[in-house]
Formats: structure tokens, C-alpha cells, sequence
């Protein structure tokens, strides 16, 4: 079965992040890595289509600047090619613009299943998946941690605070992929090598059928107001045990409403 997995590249966790002053938007001008998170939902991806027998995992990303250096990772983990939307007037974008783009790229790919990360760790809005299936018109199971092909329909065991439920959806559906729930394969050098050739198709709004207007910071509905520096951390006070420090710590822990 043919699967599709969004994808985000975002600025190496190594570095740290800056935002432009100008315009409260993270600087994504060095190089881009895979996010994290996303290598779970690729894993997940890449073992359902190994147990279906066959199908291609193709991989949706919306990048600036036509970045493919995050994808190949994925590629050399066994994705079979990739899409990428980049276009200028994509900059600014909120969740809900990013989730239209992504949408839009699906529909042309038309694979059953599509699979997320739950949420990017450069965002964390958490609700673009479920923004997707919505104008995919499509069920959304989110926090999955197992996912299992029946025919026509998806058997997900859906991660609770107190252990998980157990979620049966018809296809096509988007699930969404909990970090941390399968071990992710290294790439092998073969699969590195192989890489460089797979297909990578660049599309731009155009091509989407998208209006500019309504996407990017033109049709934003989160505005950045205002970005300011962290207040420096104060030194922390210390107790010194004489026998009654228990009572400061208790009067401290009143004065933060804790007790």
C-alpha cells in the first residue's frame, strides 16, 4: 500500500535558534536537518508498506528555498521519492496555511494513508494533522503508537495518559505518530548512495492551484506581535538546615500556592 508521510526540515537543533527582531520568524537560513520527530512516523511508515506487501512511502515537506537536505535522511531510510512545496509567498505562514499546502500536495499523490509526527519540535501547534484530514475530509486518529492494516480499515492503539485506546478507522485516514513508539533503522551506506537519485518533485503554489493571497503571512490567523529577550534567571535561594529549614521550605512552597 502507498503511504505518505509529511515531513518538516527545521534548523539543527545543534545551533541554537534565532528569530529575525523584523519579523518574529525563526531564522531558517543555514542548513536544514529532518525533524526528529518525524523519523518515528517515517519508521512506522516504511514497516506498513513492508507488511502490505508492496507500496511506495513518498514524503510531503513545505520548506523555503527548495531545501532537500532533511528529506534525504528519510530517502536513505527507504522512502521512495519526495515532494517539495516552496515558494515565496509561503513565508509567514500559520498552521492552518501550512495545513492547506500540505492538503493540497496529498490530493495529488492520493496515497490511503498519510502519517505525521503529532506535532514539529520548532512549532509545537500540535494541530496540523488534524487540520489536514479535516480538508482531506478524511477520519484523524492521533497518538499512535501501534498501527495495523486490515483490509480496508486501520487498527491504531491510541496513546492515553492512563495507556491507550483502541481506535478502528476506515481508509484514507490520517494518523498521527507519537515520538519514541518504534526504533528508527540507520541508513545504511547503500541506502545514503541511493538517495541521490530518487525523484524529488519541486512544486510551488501554482502548481497547487493555491492562491497566494490566502496563503503565507497574507492569509495568516496567528500574527507574531512582539519578540523580546528572556528575563535572566536570578540566583535561587539557599536554605541552610540549622534544624527549622524545613519550616522555609514549607513557607515557600505555601507562597507558590503549592501546598
Amino acid at each position: 500500500m502507498d503511504i505518505a508521510v509529511c515531513v518538516k526540515q527545521i534548523p539543527s537543533p545543534d545551533t541554537p535558534g534565532r528569530l529575525d527582531a523584523a519579523t518574529g520568524r525563526l531564522d531558517r537560513s543555514g542548513g536544514l536537518v529532518l525533524d526528529d520527530s518525524d523519523s518515528y512516523s517515517v519508521e512506522m511508515a516504511l514497516r506498513l508498506a513492508e507488511q502490505s506487501g508492496g507500496g511506495e512511502v513518498t514524503l510531503v515537506s513545505m520548506v523555503p528555498d527548495g531545501e532537500v537536505a532533511g528529506l534525504r535522511t528519510a530517502l536513505a531510510m527507504g522512502a521512495a521519492r519526495a515532494v517539495v512545496v516552496s515558494d515565496p509567498a509561503l513565508a509567514g505562514s500559520d498552521a492552518l496555511s501550512t495545513a492547506k499546502v500540505l492538503a493540497a500536495a496529498l490530493r495529488r499523490i492520493g496515497a490511503p494513508l498519510v502519517l505525521t509526527a503529532t506535532e514539529s519540535t520548532d512549532g509545537y501547534t500540535g494541530t496540523v494533522p488534524v487540520q489536514v484530514a479535516e480538508l482531506l475530509g478524511q477520519p484523524s486518529v492521533s497518538f499512535a503508537r501501534r498501527i495495523e492494516l486490515d483490509g480496508g480499515q486501520l487498527r491504531v492503539e491510541r496513546q492515553t495518559e492512563s495507556g491507550y485506546d483502541e481506535v478502528s478507522c476506515p481508509l484514507p485516514a490520517v494518523v498521527s505518530v507519537t515520538a519514541g513508539v518504534v526504533e528508527v533503522r540507520y541508513p545504511s551506506f547503500k541506502g545514503i548512495m541511493g538517495a541521490r537519485s530518487k525523484p524529488v518533485e519541486q512544486l510551488d503554489l501554482a502548481a497547487l492551484g493555491l492562491d497566494p493571497a490566502a496563503i503565507g503571512s497574507a492569509g495568516a490567523r496567528q500574527q507574531v506581535v512582539a519578540v523580546e529577550r528572556a528575563e535572566a534567571r536570578s540566583a535561587g535561594e539557599v536554605i541552610t538546615d540549622d534544624g527549622s529549614g524545613y519550616e522555609r521550605v514549607i513557607a515557600v512552597l505555601d507562597d507558590w500556592k503549592v501546598i
